[in-house]
């Protein structure tokens, strides 16, 4: 299965799930009360990112129940798809600590945006891809675990959904024969 099936089928089981919380709290809509979908302030679960960033989230809204039926565990599953998240934006950000790669961000910066010939004599692009790989292997050695706990805990919401859509989608009436 492609990862794009994978997202789709997780994407697909969880919608289903959100709905029948909505539906079954009285809050399906149209449109859907954001309060249900998403949870009421304050955010409960918080993670802070190498960059700086800080995301948050809920754990009283449909979407989050849906995310503990899929995961099992909502805050192990949000910490792990977070940082998964942000992997690039992270080796980003120790690609500008290095002096040669911000001079060429500079002289980058000088460049009008339609100046082809003064963009490519700035260096960055062919410095980005040769530091670039390095630096995302290096912060995928450091997140090991948590791109495990993420494999892991979307392995198990890929199994759950597709358990859920199959029953979901299996005629329960005698005689009713499939389309």
């Amino acid at each position: 299965m492609s990862e794009s099936a994978r997202r789709d089928l997780i994407k697909a089981a969880q919608q289903l799930l959100v709905n029948r919380c909505l539906t079954a709290r009285g809050a399906a809509g149209p449109p859907p009360q954001q309060d249900a979908v998403f949870g009421t302030d304050p955010a409960e679960l918080s993670v802070t990112l190498a960059t700086g960033y800080t995301v948050r989230t809920h754990t009283d809204g449909c979407l989050a129940e849906a995310h503990r039926f899929l995961y099992g565990d909502q805050a192990r599953w949000f910490r792990a798809e977070v940082t998964v998240n942000n992997l690039r934006a992270e080796a980003q950000a120790r690609l500008e600590e290095n002096p040669r790669y911000r001079a060429a961000l500079t002289r980058r910066a000088a460049c009008d945006d339609q100046d082809a010939r003064c963009i490519g004599a700035s260096g960055l692009q062919e410095l980005r891809d040769r530091l670039e790989p390095a630096r995302l292997a290096e912060v995928r050695a450091a997140h090991r675990t948590e791109i495990a706990t993420h494999d892991q805990l979307r392995d198990r919401a890929l199994h759950r959904s597709a358990q859920l859509l199959h029953t979901h989608h299996t005629p329960h009436q005698k005689g009713h024969a499939p389309s």
